[in-house]
């Protein structure tokens, strides 16, 4: 049970250190989206996956950067946000993605409603803390790791870990 906590205390933990830093600098450090892949065949092999499940669950993730270096390409979406989705998606597999997914696209779209509100009221000054000047430059992106948090915390339930937790947690 201690391990199933903790990979799940990991992903959430890992996905709100990303929305962060993302906050904070308008990047997102390689770190984190190589300990969040990383870490998913680990506690797959302590929790008793099969091989063939996490070489599905990878695999995942590694369509979903291909697809996201696309995006990436065409200026969508940046390299950050592109391997902070992929790392996820590697935890979430094909039967979470779908909650993943929408839930990011819904908590971006929020997210790109609210900064272009507080861009046209609100302008860079020299008073203002420098990570809140970037946020407010029109010309910057958004620090989308938010939604990408924001959506990985609501596919929770969705990933392979979930259901033994909260078997665990009915028999209390």
């Amino acid at each position: 049970m201690r391990l199933i906590v903790a990979a799940l205390a990991l992903f959430a933990v890992l996905l709100l250190v990303a929305a962060a830093n993302d906050i904070a600098t308008l990047t997102i450090p390689n770190w984190v989206s190589v300990v969040l892949a990383a870490a998913f065949p680990v506690f797959s092999v302590a929790a008793g996956h099969s091989l063939a499940f996490i070489g599905y669950h990878m695999a995942i993730g590694f369509i979903v950067l291909v697809l996201g270096i696309g995006l990436f390409s065409l200026n969508l979406l940046g390299g950050g946000d592109v391997k902070v989705i992929a790392a996820a998606s590697v935890w979430t597999g094909l039967s979470g993605f779908a909650v993943f997914l929408s839930a990011t696209l819904l908590a971006g779209g929020i997210l790109a409603i609210a900064i272009v509100l507080i861009r046209h009221f609100a302008k860079p000054r020299e008073d203002r803390p420098a990570f809140l000047n970037r946020l407010l430059d029109p010309k910057r992106g958004a620090p989308y790791a938010v939604a990408i948090a924001a959506g990985g915390l609501m596919a929770l339930p969705s990933l392979p870990f979930a259901p033994h937790a909260l078997a665990a947690l009915t028999s209390l």
